[in-house]
């Protein structure tokens, strides 16, 4: 009797902590509001001005600072000439699928001069996220960095750094990209490969008329920075380097990973990397420099080099201008070869989670997806700028998404609006055939049309293939889910076979992301739990693959009770 009772007070004791913790972070957490103003800006890049598209006129835009448990509340208003939407990428949107973004999917656009406030609260998340545009090709400039701090009273599980600093790596066109969209959607061909990368908004020394502006950051000898690195670019995945300095990644898509250190990263768009930087070289000035990873063969693209500069405080020539030193140039790295697919398949391996993770299981819904390219007869009497007379296209298990008129997530919570999606989307591919093979038949290289999302139960475990497909061109493509993280269990080449790849699963330290890089000509393994009610975009980071129809959607259904189900749609949420 007596030792029950100890254990009932060690219990209720136990239970009064946990009380006392969460009622310390519910009282420090903080709201946070911020007015976004969508407007056309003027900017000089290349030697050419442009009118780009920016928030609040920033180009990158604001950067947003928060703490996990905080809320934030962000009102959009659209003064340009386009309509709009904004998605927090990688925020979870536990519940609050209305502030997700996705253009027709989640909610209708900001049409110009609407406005419309996205809340919610950011949970259990600690690091770099980021913030885009989720309408047409209007990220490449409609985009900034999203910082997320431990709560009060927590500590990152490294010491302290000396400074925090964004670094924002971004792409150029020096036309109006929507006109570069609108030209290749009109015709059926590729894009325009773009004229630029960017740090933090600039090019580098490396481009016409770009030298005085070029992104410097300033750092002192000894000091341990931490760089929170964001691929913002719209179409190229990118290895990124610091001359004479290594990095230790600590962080990935806001979770903590096992350190490991590395001269160079393969970042996609969409991906965000954590790294700490010590400046431990003789003090001067070296290059930060980033140029493609691009594993498709024979495809363009672009093969310039944007360029940053760290310099040491106290120990830099005197400058003729801003950027370039009148005497010796700044050290140059070394960076991969464009089509160095085993550094990046090696950076990859080495993202793990800091510790043993409780996966998930037992696996409820087992998925096989194929991902790639594909080609679309061109209508009779036309003249199409694809291969052979075609149109280009891209699909998941051969649909190609369509986006359509009125959002799918409006659709569903109202039971109303009838013809909007159909809830069949295939689980397995349709046909099996040769996946990465080198010569695959005509056939089945044309995709069916469809806005088609796939249906699953609250708290579900879903364990998803996803397989690239060389029918056009095999390429790595980044697969992003909202409103979830998973856990990447293992990636490989050729076909995935599920006697022999199964071996290979991680799951003792698996990596918790929101985007994973589904090798080229290879395939990759995620599972997660499908806990968040809503409507959900999966799809390739490649914004001109997303454009194709490399999408799809899962309606995760509501639960039992008021915290496992979708909250009601805000007032201001934009119609169609």
């Amino acid at each position: 009797m007596e030792t029950r009772m100890r254990a009932a007070k060690s219990c209720c004791f136990s239970c009064i902590l946990l009380w006392l913790s969460l009622m310390f972070n519910y009282a420090n957490a903080k709201v946070h509001y911020y007015d976004f103003v969508i407007q056309e800006t003027p900017v000089k890049r290349l030697c050419k001005t442009h009118t780009i598209i920016t928030v609040n006129g920033q180009y990158p835009g604001p950067t947003l600072e928060v703490r996990d448990g905080d809320t934030l509340v962000i009102n959009a208003v659209n003064r340009a000439k386009y309509n709009i939407t904004l998605h927090w990428h990688g925020v979870h949107q536990n519940r609050t699928g209305w502030a997700d973004g996705p253009e027709y999917l989640t909610q209708c656009p900001i049409m110009p001069g609407g406005s419309y406030t996205y809340r919610f609260t950011i949970e259990n998340q600690v690091g770099t996220l980021w913030w885009h545009a989720h309408s047409s090709w209007l990220r490449v400039t409609v985009h900034g960095a999203l910082i997320i701090y431990p709560k009060e009273g927590s500590y990152y599980p490294f010491p302290k750094p000396n400074k925090e600093i964004p670094v924002i790596l971004g792409e150029w066109w020096n036309r109006n990209p929507l006109d570069v969209l609108r030209q290749a959607l009109k015709t059926g061909a590729a894009p325009n490969i773009s004229d630029a990368f960017l740090v933090n908004g600039q090019p580098g020394d490396l481009y016409n008329c770009s030298s005085k502006d070029t992104t410097i950051i300033p750092v002192s000898f000894g000091e341990t920075n931490l760089l929170r690195i964001i691929n913002a670019a719209l179409n190229n995945e990118l290895f990124f380097t610091i001359a004479g300095h290594e990095m230790t990644v600590v962080g990935a898509d806001a979770a903590y990973t096992k350190p490991f250190t590395t001269s160079v990263l393969k970042i996609s768009p969409g991906e965000t990397t954590d790294v700490l930087v010590t400046t431990n070289q003789p003090p001067g000035r070296y290059y930060m420099a980033a140029r493609a990873y691009a594993s498709a063969q024979g495809v363009p693209f672009d093969n310039t080099t944007t360029t940053a500069i760290l310099q040491y405080n106290g120990n830099c020539p005197t400058t003729s201008k801003a950027g370039q030193a009148a005497g010796i140039p700044p050290m140059f790295p070394a960076l991969p070869a464009f089509n160095d697919t085993a550094t990046a398949t090696a950076f990859a391996a080495g993202i793990k989670s800091p510790h043993p993770v409780n996966l998930p299981g037992p696996v409820d819904v087992h998925l096989f997806y194929t991902v790639g390219l594909g080609l679309f007869n061109c209508p009779p009497g036309k003249q199409c700028g694809g291969p052979n007379n075609t149109r280009f296209g891209a699909s998941m298990n051969n649909v190609s998404f369509t986006f359509p008129r009125l959002a799918i997530l409006q659709a569903y919570y109202s039971q109303r609006m009838r013809g909007v999606f159909t809830a069949d989307f295939p689980a397995f591919p349709p046909t099996q055939f040769d996946y990465t093979a080198k010569n695959i038949s005509r056939a089945l290289q044309q995709p069916v049309r469809g806005t088609k999302v796939y249906p699953l139960k609250y708290g579900s475990v879903v364990q998803l293939v996803l397989q690239g497909t060389n029918i056009f061109a095999g390429e790595e493509h980044p697969m992003h889910i909202h409103g979830y993280q998973f856990y990447i269990l293992a990636a490989g080449f050729g076909n995935f076979d599920p006697q022999t790849d199964a071996a290979k699963f991680n799951l003792v330290d698996p990596p918790l992301r929101n985007t994973v890089g589904v090798p080229v000509n290879g395939w990759a393994v995620i599972r997660f739990a499908a806990n968040n009610p809503g409507v959900w975009l999966v799809h390739c980071h490649l914004d001109v693959h997303l454009t194709w129809g490399l999408a799809m959607a899962f309606l995760v259904e509501n639960g039992v009770g008021e915290l496992q189900s979708l909250e009601p749609p805000p007032a201001d949420l934009p119609r169609c």
